[in-house]
């Protein structure tokens, strides 16, 4: 399907946006070569460059998606596109969790058969950083970067563009592609969960999904599952001029943290090792008072399998620590984790052949589900 991989290999070049510190080897914004219709590259730049800002410029942190849900929204319907907004059963009655998730299919049919799915997420991580472009006349060494310019507004500019390319070139059908832009990718995944179990979902039967995240141009062939998680700590409050009178709750969960990070929660030759990110800590109310309270949050990168029990393993070796310490006095919680996630990136035809790579970060992978029995 040398239609279908062309779509694939230009929607990798969302990857090709700086950060706001770029690496010095940085990458063209755009690679003529792999340009697909008859538009001249100049077009297609300008396009992917405009639509691009369009969305940065619209502040999206997880849970403050729909600006810029509409804003893509109108984009699509304005270029021909039938759009569903898909909405996200809301937690509380405040306005700004009226979010939703973008689909959307070229032409006019009120039901789609598509058998490719484009899919990326149209929420941020904080904080909100403004759009900003170092050079009037972009060339191969222009830095652009706002929060969002790379993961993953990038991505979804090049999806969206090198879509319109290849139908505007007759190199693919309008009924075999949908898009899907989902909210909450970020935290915690409710976006592409909730599409996973509608109806929408589950009236299609595509065969491929391709995911718009950053791998450096290269095609991801697995992740590192995860863990999202908290430690608890207990203490007895005091003086800190007798501190044998108190128990430090900080003291506690420094001592149980010091244990996690130098253990192997869990390596492989394939993901090297399982990490933990200590994300934020509270403890404590003064400097002169032994804390009877702490607590942190974690952000656990799993690099053992299974998928499904991976997260499971990596959970019993935490639990395994904290007992050893302080089996009342630290308690543990997690929302959610799971092993390492292989992908298949042999692609037929992959010509000029693109590197394969591990990705860094988790995706949307994890949340998809492409089988009801999967």
């Amino acid at each position: 399907m040398p239609a279908l991989l062309s779509l694939a290999l230009l929607a990798l070049l969302g990857s090709a946006f700086a950060t706001p510190n770029p690496n010095p080897q940085q990458l063209p914004l755009i690679n003529a070569d792999l340009l697909y219709g008859n538009a001249p590259p100049t077009k297609l730049r300008d396009d992917l460059l405009s639509l691009h800002r369009s969305l940065v410029e619209v502040e999206s942190i997880t849970y403050h998606e729909t600006e810029v849900g509409h804003h893509l929204a109108r984009y699509l319907r304005r270029r021909g596109y039938t759009t569903q907004l898909q909405y996200i059963p809301s937690k509380t009655d405040s306005p700004d969790e009226n979010r939703f998730n973008v689909l959307a299919w070229p032409g006019d049919s009120a039901r789609p058969n598509p058998r490719v799915i484009i899919s990326s997420h149209i929420d941020v991580v904080p904080p909100y950083i403004p759009y900003y472009i170092s050079d009037d006349e972009p060339t191969s060494d222009t830095v652009i970067g706002g929060r969002g310019s790379v993961d993953a507004k990038g991505s979804i500019a090049a999806q969206i563009i090198a879509l319109q390319s290849l139908l505007d070139a007759g190199e693919v059908r309008e009924e075999d592609v949908m898009l899907l832009f989902v909210v909450g990718e970020e935290s915690p995944g409710d976006g592409m969960r909730h599409f996973s179990n509608s109806s929408e979902r589950h009236a299609l039967n595509f065969e491929s999904v391709i995911f718009g995240e950053p791998t450096e141009n290269k095609l991801a062939c697995g992740h590192k599952g995860g863990l999202f998680c908290s430690i608890e700590a207990s203490g007895i409050s005091g003086h800190s001029g007798y501190p044998w009178l108190g128990k430090s709750a900080n003291e506690l969960l420094i001592k149980a943290l010091y244990e996690m990070i130098n253990t192997d929660l869990g390596s492989s030759d394939k993901f090297g090792n399982t990490t933990v990110n200590i994300g934020r800590i509270d403890g404590g109310v003064a400097a002169n008072v032994i804390p009877d309270h702490a607590k942190v949050d974690l952000a656990i990168r799993v690099a053992i399998g299974p998928e499904d029990e991976g997260g499971e393993i990596v959970v019993d070796r935490i639990k395994k620590i904290l007992y050893e310490l302080d089996p009342e006095s630290l308690k543990f919680a997690y929302t959610h984790g799971y092993g390492v996630v292989e992908c298949d990136c042999a692609v037929p035809g992959n010509v000029p052949p693109f590197e394969a790579r591990l990705s860094r970060l988790e995706s949307l992978l994890i949340s998809f589900r492409i089988r009801d029995d999967c």
